[in-house]
């Protein structure tokens, strides 16, 4: 039988103290110490053949550590059994006094997760921004660009098999044979059959191909600008204290993101960092005000979900996973956290989507 303390400390942050007597500990003990006997090697005795009592004085305090890291996590489960207590991260041990025969006093520092209010979101407004045409100079530049790349490439061809034809017309005059030359010429403006060479039927297939892309490039930025004024507005009526755990695994996700576009950028994230004359550290805290926003919007979508009773099913998590096609990746929902993971995702999406319904998305 154990008996603990909870003490709710601010930012969210919980400390647990915990007294468990010998008799709840001294099965495991025992169970600890045969499965440790068994695999190990004494001299003079087979491997798991030495007397009990021998290996218990060799493994000295690595058998009280594993004893510790089987009965201390289950013995906060239970002191958090009743209580409004739902850890959100990895609990932090430390024990207070223990040894083998008497009582165990252990300390737990653990992140609660937090209390989280909204106000009336059902009549925030956003503005939906209007869509803007694509012009023919967008196109046009696209048209550019795609250009200049096949023209490098069919430079690269032409000049490739002037070398093979001027070979083979040395080889030719030399024999005394006539001499064929084959004239190379580069398309210098774009046209049909540069077109062709991109999968259009014409140049004017392929500019309506590139309008289309565009069009519907504008379409999902201008999704997303609306998605993200909803949520920006959410953040603002939403009341937490954001615990310090999860600021920073949001700016460890915000800096893995930069590495990501640096690393696509053909640099390295230290020469990056040199370029713009910061540090590590310096982004971290220029970028702690926004992350903890994140945080926030989150947490606040969080709870219009629960208050709107927004649940993702079994059968449409499944379904999602179905979808995947990467075999490794896919393999990895085997296990609870990833499913976890990807059903409060899609319960955010849903949650999204609801307000979107809700909100008056006016267009400006």
């Amino acid at each position: 039988m154990i008996s603990k303390n909870i003490v709710k400390q601010p930012k969210s942050i919980i400390e647990v103290t915990v007294s468990a007597n010998w008799a709840d500990i001294e099965p495991k003990w025992n169970e600890v110490l045969q499965k440790m006997a068994s695999e190990t090697e004494i001299a003079g005795f087979r491997k798991g053949a030495a007397p009990v009592n021998m290996v218990e004085q060799q493994l000295g305090t690595r058998l009280q550590d594993e004893v510790l890291k089987a009965v201390m996590p289950q013995f906060l489960i239970e002191a958090l059994k009743g209580s409004d207590v739902i850890p959100i991260d990895y609990p932090h041990y430390q024990v207070t006094s223990f040894v083998k025969g008497g009582d165990l006093q252990f300390k737990v520092t653990v992140t609660n997760r937090p209390q989280v209010s909204v106000g009336n979101y059902k009549i925030i407004k956003a503005v939906r921004p209007v869509l803007k045409p694509v012009t023919d100079e967008e196109v046009g530049k696209v048209i550019g660009d795609l250009f200049k790349r096949w023209q490098v490439k069919q430079t690269s061809v032409v000049s490739s098999q002037s070398s093979v034809n001027q070979t083979q017309n040395q080889t030719t005059d030399q024999a005394g044979s006539l001499n064929f030359q084959k004239s190379d010429s580069l398309v210098l403006t774009a046209d049909d059959s540069f077109a062709k060479a991109m999968g259009a039927k014409d140049l004017l297939d392929l500019k309506a191909q590139i309008r289309k892309d565009l069009e519907a490039q504008v379409k999902y930025n201008n999704e997303l600008d609306f998605e993200e004024a909803i949520l920006q507005e959410v953040e603002k009526i939403t009341t937490v204290e954001v615990p310090e755990i999860l600021i920073s695994d949001e700016l460890n996700r915000m800096l893995v993101s930069l590495q990501r576009r640096v690393a696509d950028m053909g640099l390295l994230m230290e020469d990056y960092l040199k370029g713009q004359g910061k540090t590590l550290e310096a982004i971290k805290t220029e970028w702690r005000p926004q992350a903890e926003r994140n945080v926030r919007m989150e947490l606040g979508l969080a709870e219009v979900a629960r208050s709107e009773n927004v649940t993702i099913s079994d059968v449409e998590l499944q379904a999602e996973i179905d979808k995947i096609q990467d075999a490794k990746i896919k393999q990895q929902f085997e296990y609870q956290e990833p499913k976890l993971q990807l059903r409060h995702s899609l319960r955010q999406v849903r949650t999204l989507d609801l307000l979107k319904k809700l909100v008056d998305g006016g267009v400006a």
